[in-house]
């Protein structure tokens, strides 16, 4: 069984949710954050395969992704300009203990 850290459905789910208005944003980062853990690495995978994952459009995951990574929720690295991106799930307030 997967635990989530509780700060993502007390603080996090409420911020992207209800005050960013993104809640996408919030299962995409729950999803990588599950598959993140599971794998113990970082997360390649295509927008198309991640929207699959989640259950949402492809240009929705990517708009989700864009967020993500501007609020500092996500990193991403590609090995060259076309390759699949690698997804790290970054937790900020892990850091701040």
């Amino acid at each position: 069984m997967l635990l989530i850290d509780e700060y993502i459905v007390d603080v996090l789910m409420r911020d992207l949710v209800g005050h960013d208005r993104r809640p996408v944003s919030f299962l995409v980062y729950l999803w990588l954050a599950g598959e993140h853990k599971r794998r113990k690495a970082d997360v390649r995978i295509s927008y198309q395969e991640l929207a699959e994952n989640v259950g949402v459009s492809k240009s929705s995951a990517q708009a989700a992704v864009g967020w993500l990574i501007k609020r500092k929720l996500l990193a991403s690295s590609k090995q060259t300009v076309t390759a699949t991106p690698s997804y790290k799930v970054l937790s900020a307030w892990r850091s701040r203990s």
